[in-house]
């Protein structure tokens, strides 16, 4: 089944045990880039009106790339079956999976927050099966002492000490403030949408899952990444900090830094655009 989203096609392919969900734009003649959402979010067109997605920019990617966008497992239209935690290393696995089924050779691999995570643990778990990494916004979890990981579990569970999600405690929290609200309310129409009612806390789930504690991957670990890679972020970004970011980049062997002057953590057309150079 297909439709069109902007420039593009969807379309689901069996990888890893599960049924993925892709947006698929571009001449499959162009070099391939497998592009990852960040958390909470997915590829539904409705996160085009925010910078929290890619979906603005995919027009222009699939100018120059052939682009594959997955939803994550636990997201969107991508479920995750079975009782297993959904932790990054799976969610790793499963990138590579999706790769190895739609036989593309090499594609350069990138993503925004948890996505850049999760391309990053990618390319150190398989060596070799992406030829360029681009890191959006996405170093803090390296640190296994972040600020990130005590304030996401008072976010999302409530209590700096919290094990797993609390909804109530996400109601509360971005209740508050109008913006916060106004993206709750696209979480819950994206994920309810895609999986029935309060599907949204099912996501919730998955998401403390994989973010709230360290993955087991350092800064040392970049070193293992043997392919040109990109480290890309803002300098106003309080959740992936750009010391952060420069620890990161020190390790690896083929590295390049670029942090976007007045910018937060989001996707700007400056970063696509710095992405396009970095790729060629």
């Amino acid at each position: 089944m297909t439709t069109t989203h902007v420039a593009s096609r969807t379309a689901t392919v069996h990888a890893n045990g599960i049924d993925v969900h892709y947006l698929e734009g571009g001449s499959a003649d162009s070099p391939d880039l497998v592009l990852l959402h960040g958390g909470l979010v997915s590829t539904n067109p409705l996160w085009d009106q925010t910078p929290f997605s890619y979906g603005t920019h995919l027009a222009a990617l699939s100018e120059r790339f052939h682009v594959v966008a997955p939803d994550l497992r636990g997201y969107g239209r991508t479920r995750h079956t079975g009782g297993g935690r959904v932790s990054m290393s799976l969610l790793a696995d499963d990138v590579a999976a999706l790769i190895r089924a739609l036989g593309l050779d090499r594609p350069a691999v990138g993503g925004f927050s948890n996505g850049a995570m999760v391309a990053t643990i990618m390319a150190i778990r398989h060596p070799g099966i992406a030829r360029a990494l681009v890191n959006d916004a996405g170093c803090d979890i390296f640190d296994p002492e972040s600020k990130s990981f005590p304030m996401l579990r008072q976010v999302f569970g409530g209590a700096e000490d919290a094990t797993e999600a609390n909804p109530d405690a996400v109601e509360a929290a971005f209740g508050a403030d109008p913006d916060m609200r106004g993206f709750l309310s696209l979480i819950k129409a994206d994920h309810d949408s895609a999986g029935g009612p309060g599907y949204w806390h099912t996501m919730l789930k998955h998401f403390f899952e994989a973010s709230q504690h360290w993955p087991g991957y350092g800064f040392a670990d970049f070193a293992k990444i043997d392919v040109p890679t990109l480290i890309l972020v803002g300098d106003r970004d309080e959740l992936s900090p750009v010391e952060d970011c420069i620890r990161a980049y020190r390790q690896l062997p083929q590295g390049q830094l670029c942090v976007l002057p007045d910018t937060q953590h989001i996707i700007t057309a400056a970063k696509v655009a710095g992405i396009m150079d970095f790729l060629g």
